[in-house]
């Protein structure tokens, strides 16, 4: 087990760069989660001398201690010069959760930071991500709402609003990756991880594309766990959805069939079905619907299963930050037929969204803990509305 990978899931000591105490910055909702978990967390924030009551520091060179992980939430033209500052300190595991690279064409600048972190030998998760979690040490980089118990399933994906949506049920989890653009660690990786974790008895994975799909075939085979894949981008109109938040431009699905059936793992069609839970079926009488989502994999997902049955898509990500006003503004400008997608995200405003919904639009509020009072509005309000669609 590489030791680099571990300290995604196990480290002592973890720098948040980009600390905040601004409520509305990513900053500062992964100082209030990393803060409850049982790990030394280190603020960096070049202007701040303290940041959630803790001592910061202008970056991570300055700390005089040992860091094994370290959490980039900044905006991208600044990510290099923090890669560089963390290889010089010899930290050699790095979440990128900032975006701006190859997912809106700026390959140059995902180039450059991989090339960082080949010379200082670093391996990235991301960049474009939502982190990782580990419930058995309240260990969690990610923005979903709620932090599940720990349990024996691991998740693997390249959306990371999936995970907003599915810990937000009673499900028990021994872990979660976001893979985000997988400009350096790829499924392969973390499959391998996982089937070596002990605690970890099925693997989920969410996939828009493969990359090294020959390594990942063998590893899937070797896997002694059961592997169940839900695979984005079945149709034109799918693959469409899922380049729009993380570049994945999927190859023919019959591709993707064939290389499951050789790495003989289990593929279904929702998370809902991967988790046992029964997948709620979506019935629209327009054959045109407008997606407007904080979510760009389930957007994918439901694309998918839309244009299966004939129904023209379009869809508009308003990105994981989507507070209610985003929602109402693109409800504005749209007509025909609406599909409002929300995953409970940690600035997510399901309650306030749920009040700017219209009466003729279709409502998936995807989740249950976080998403009660939002329910008893869409109920009141007369909408249609589901919650495990995906």
């Amino acid at each position: 087990m590489s030791g680099d990978i571990k300290n995604f899931f196990v480290p002592k000591t973890i720098a948040v760069i980009g600390a905040s105490d601004n409520p509305l910055k990513v900053g500062n909702v992964l100082m209030k989660k990393l803060c409850e978990c049982k790990r030394k967390v280190i603020p960096i924030n070049i202007k701040r001398p303290t940041v959630a009551g803790k001592k910061a520091y202008p970056n991570v060179l300055k700390y005089p201690g040992k860091i094994d992980l370290a959490v980039i939430a900044i905006p991208a033209k600044f990510v290099n010069s923090a890669l560089i500052e963390c290889g010089k300190k010899k930290i050699k595991s790095v979440i990128v959760i900032s975006s701006g690279f190859g997912e809106v064409g700026n390959k140059r600048l995902e180039n450059q930071m991989l090339n960082t972190a080949k010379k200082y030998k670093i391996r990235i998760l991301g960049p474009n991500c939502f982190g990782v979690a580990n419930p058995y040490l309240k260990l969690d980089t990610t923005f979903s709402n709620t932090s599940p118990q720990p349990g024996n399933i691991a998740f693997i994906s390249q959306s990371g609003a999936l995970w907003s949506y599915i810990s937000d049920f009673n499900f028990k989890f021994s872990g979660f990756v976001s893979l985000g653009n997988m400009s350096d660690l790829t499924f392969s990786d973390f499959i391998e991880y996982f089937n070596k974790d002990k605690k970890t008895k099925k693997i989920i994975l969410y996939i828009e594309k493969l990359k090294l799909g020959k390594k990942f075939i063998e590893i899937c085979r070797k896997s002694k766990k059961q592997i169940i894949i839900i695979k984005a981008g079945k149709t034109k109109k799918g693959s469409e959805a899922a380049i729009s938040h993380t570049g994945s431009l999927a190859t023919d699905f019959a591709v993707y069939r064939g290389a499951f059936k050789q790495a003989k793992v289990k593929v279904v069609d929702s998370l809902a079905e991967a988790l046992g839970i029964k997948k709620e079926k979506i019935k629209l009488k327009s054959k045109k619907a407008k997606i407007i989502t904080n979510a760009g994999g389930a957007a994918a997902l439901l694309t998918d299963y839309l244009t299966q049955q004939g129904i023209e898509v379009q869809v508009k990500d308003l990105l994981g930050t989507a507070l209610a006003k985003d929602y109402k503004k693109e409800i504005k400008r749209s007509k025909g037929q609406l599909v409002v997608v929300l995953t409970p995200q940690k600035m997510s405003e399901p309650t306030k969204t749920a009040q700017v919904i219209p009466k003729s639009a279709i409502a998936c509020f995807l989740g249950k803990k976080s998403l009660q009072r939002a329910v008893k509005i869409l109920k009141t309000k007369n909408i249609k509305y589901y919650t495990r669609c995906c």
